[in-house]
């Protein structure tokens, strides 16, 4: 059949076009390639982790890395470890085995500096436009030692100038050893532990800022430890500035140090509790917070609530006396005035209701030992339904 010029053009764009597209699906050893969207990245110890962070950010289909067990440390001074800006939203951070993030890096660190051997002010840090569908999970955090950065020289800073969301000269960059969450941020973290951390003058676990932003939307913490984190002032484990939101549900606090010996940084911050001192999670003005199945034990001080319709059911509170520090009233276990969401909760300390505002209707005041096995899960009796659980026994 004769074909005109027309179909003969038409003809060859069509075989151009198919070679362009196989050209496109051969690997480099010659092997047809598919990427499907539910492949996730890989990275190991010695990758540039923040680089894969980056790269993923611009994959528009496939939104998974995993994270392969070791030690990842920063490979220089910067802000952040790992920094969720705007452009990473919908990414998923997930650790495959026994992972570390951590601040410290003794190899580039310099030992006459403040925070050695940390080189970076935050392990992670969550920055403005971040929703939900950002996750983290399965991570150790660690290492923070108050090494503060305060340039906002491109190659140490980790937020983009936001309009209508000013930096804090001091909260935004000193504030959040383990986790710095700022603007509008929503992420999720799961079964994390964030130990081991020290920042000044507040939260070394994790500083949450949303700065009023917050609307309907909360960060989310599932399954997480904070162990063990310190800081001068308030909010050892978590410290949530004004106008911030936040829904914490099955997580251990224990060994948390608020209120330790003041550094030439944190003496210059009026403290927000001068006399009885500042709580593990401390909720400021216009701030919320959820808190459900949670326990706290062995910390410097309960939980000091100043927001508004906070949450907490089904909590133990148990003996948060930790000695130490500059407090010098009794520790105490609830510091709530609006103490209309506290139920289901058992609580046992040296102070346990330090207002007077608990419902002992529906709450157990001055509760018998929990008696916490080496996980803290509670063994005594009528403690079934309230309290941490370690996160493998919530999925049976």
């Amino acid at each position: 059949m004769k074909t005109t010029g027309l179909q003969e053009c038409f003809t060859k764009l069509r075989r151009s076009a198919i070679s362009i597209i196989l050209l496109a699906l051969l690997g480099g050893g010659g092997c047809l390639f598919f990427s499907r969207s539910d492949e996730p990245y890989h990275v190991y110890p010695g990758d540039d982790l923040q680089a894969l962070l980056d790269r993923v950010a611009k994959d528009p289909l496939r939104k998974h890395i995993k994270v392969h067990s070791g030690i990842y440390r920063p490979s220089r001074h910067r802000q952040a470890l790992i920094a969720f800006t705007k452009q990473h939203d919908g990414v998923v951070l997930e650790a495959e085995g026994d992972v570390t993030l951590t601040a410290a890096n003794p190899q580039i660190a310099r030992e006459a500096d403040e925070g050695y051997p940390a080189v970076v002010n935050h392990v992670v840090y969550f920055g403005d436009g971040i929703s939900p569908k950002t996750k983290i999970r399965g991570f150790k955090i660690t290492g923070a030692n108050n090494h503060v950065i305060f340039s906002e020289d491109p190659k140490y800073a980790i937020q983009p100038e936001v309009a209508g969301l000013e930096k804090h000269k001091l909260f935004f960059y000193a504030d959040g050893g383990g986790i710095k969450i700022f603007g509008r941020s929503f992420p999720t973290i799961e079964n994390c532990v964030i130990h081991d951390n020290y920042a000044s003058p507040c939260a070394g676990g994790v500083s949450i800022e949303h700065k009023g932003t917050r609307g309907k939307e909360s960060v989310y913490f599932k399954d997480c430890v904070f162990r063990n984190n310190s800081c001068p002032i308030n909010g050892a484990g978590i410290d949530m500035l004004r106008g911030s939101s936040a829904v914490i549900e099955n997580c251990l606090f224990v060994d948390n140090k608020s209120n330790s010996k003041h550094d030439t940084r944190s003496s210059q911050v009026p403290p927000w509790r001068p006399k009885r001192g500042g709580g593990t999670l401390t909720v400021f003005p216009t701030s919320r917070v959820v808190v459900k199945k949670c326990t706290f034990t062995g910390n410097r001080n309960g939980v000091d609530d100043s927001g508004v319709d906070s949450v907490f059911e089904d909590c133990i509170f148990w003996m948060n006396n930790a000695p130490g520090g500059w407090l010098t009233a009794p520790r105490y276990e609830l510091d709530i005035k609006d103490a209309d969401g506290v139920q289901g909760c058992f609580l046992q300390g040296e102070t346990i209701d330090l207002f007077g505002t608990l419902n002992p209707s529906k709450n157990v005041l001055g509760c018998p030992n929990p008696d916490f096995d080496a996980a803290y899960r509670p063994q005594a009796s009528g403690f079934e339904k309230a309290g941490y659980r370690p996160p493998r026994e919530q999925k049976k």
